[in-house]
């Protein structure tokens, strides 16, 4: 048998009173009668002061009655007219009193942001002058985390610290690896085009030492150690901040900043150095591979080469950028993933931030201890 349909009239009682009348089953398999009936009512006639429901007919109601009920009821609150609801079913006053028990908040629904190039630009402005603030707060702590440390007042779990050796070490060598070799292959392959052209191809090996041991090995250890490192960190400390583990542990007293971070920041620190010799080794030895499987020169002029050209200052200024990258993807890790949200999403963002802040980190510092670098003239020395 289908439903019976929803029936409104509305009744003028007086001058200054309406009447509804609902019957029927007001229930969401039935179409929705329209407010409208009842707003020009109250729109045609200016006098009415008050507003009545009539339910007795009422065969059965859902969520639908609900709607239609509130839709009356702002309409009435908008124009000042009293809505009298004791003629409504007992269980529909209680869900209206339920749900103006506790007041919208004010800021519930976020304003549009403005749009224009011009409000883009501002937007982006004070964003990077807030994550500013942020980084700088954040290195603060870090600094007296370590001068703590310095004191032998920091406290931590040394098996935190192997365990982040490990991962920060050995178990990044089959990537840094594979990368390093296809790296000097490809420094290799791409000196070579020009130098077989003057009959140089001996000088691929300075081309791929020089470049893996000034720039190239530091780089690339420290940019695979973000997206594998970094972002695991921005992970991790993400996860504990949704859990509300980082908050338990403020509020038992143990500093997440010497607990969580130093640790990664000293993990890195000491462990991206030898990284980044082995990519140069590694790096060197891709050069090796090409330029003997390819442009006839062979592993034992290679190797004289490389002897010849590279001293130790080119390993040292590659070792020393790549401590300071690993302190920076550190930071960059553990600083999102501490500023991370409380939900899933959040920690995605997180962990692409982290990455991204990473390299954006790695990239800047490069270009500034390079131009350092060159303006002591530490490689002619």
């Amino acid at each position: 048998m289908p439903p019976i349909s929803p029936v409104l009239e509305v009744v003028p009682v007086n001058a200054t009173c309406l009447e509804l009348r609902l019957a029927g089953a007001w229930t969401v398999a039935a179409p929705l009668p329209a407010p409208d009936r009842v707003l020009q009512a109250l729109r045609e006639n200016s006098a009415i002061r008050s507003l009545h429901f009539d339910c007795h007919a009422l065969a059965s109601w859902d969520s639908l009655l609900l709607t239609f009920v509130v839709k009356v009821l702002d309409a009435c609150e908008e124009r000042g007219i009293l809505a009298d609801q004791s003629g409504l079913p007992k269980g529909l006053q209680g869900m209206l009193a339920l749900a103006h028990a506790v007041p919208e908040r004010q800021d519930a629904f976020r304003p549009l942001e403005p749009a224009g190039f011009a409000a883009m630009i501002g937007r982006h402005i004070l964003n990077g002058i807030e994550d500013g603030r942020r980084l700088v707060e954040f290195v603060g702590e870090a600094t007296l985390a370590f001068g703590r440390l310095l004191l032998g007042r920091a406290r931590f779990r040394g098996a935190d610290l192997l365990r982040l050796l490990q991962e920060c070490g050995p178990n990044a060598l089959p990537i840094i690896s594979l990368i390093s070799v296809l790296v000097g292959m490809i420094l290799a392959f791409i000196g070579a085009v020009q130098l077989r052209v003057f009959g140089a191809q001996i000088f691929i090996a300075d081309l791929v030492g020089l470049g893996m041991a000034r720039e190239m090995g530091a780089t690339m250890a420290a940019i695979l150690m973000a997206g594998r490192t970094g972002a695991a960190f921005a992970a991790e400390l993400g996860s504990m901040q949704v859990n509300d583990e980082i908050d338990a542990m403020k509020t038992s007293g143990f500093p997440p900043m010497e607990f969580l971070v130093l640790p990664r920041i000293l993990a890195l620190f000491m462990m991206t150095p030898f990284l980044c010799l082995y990519a140069d080794i590694l790096g060197i030895f891709g050069g090796a591979l090409a330029a003997a499987g390819m442009f006839d020169v062979s592993f034992a002029e290679y190797y004289i080469q490389i002897e010849n050209r590279l001293r130790l200052v080119d390993f040292e200024v590659g070792i020393g950028k790549s401590a300071v990258f690993g302190i920076l993807v550190a930071i960059a890790g553990c600083m999102r993933g501490l500023q991370c949200g409380r939900s899933s999403t959040a920690v995605g963002f997180a962990t692409t931030s982290a990455v991204v802040t990473g390299i954006v980190f790695i990239v800047v510092s490069d270009a500034v201890m390079t131009l350092i670098v060159t303006t002591l003239n530490l490689y002619q020395k």
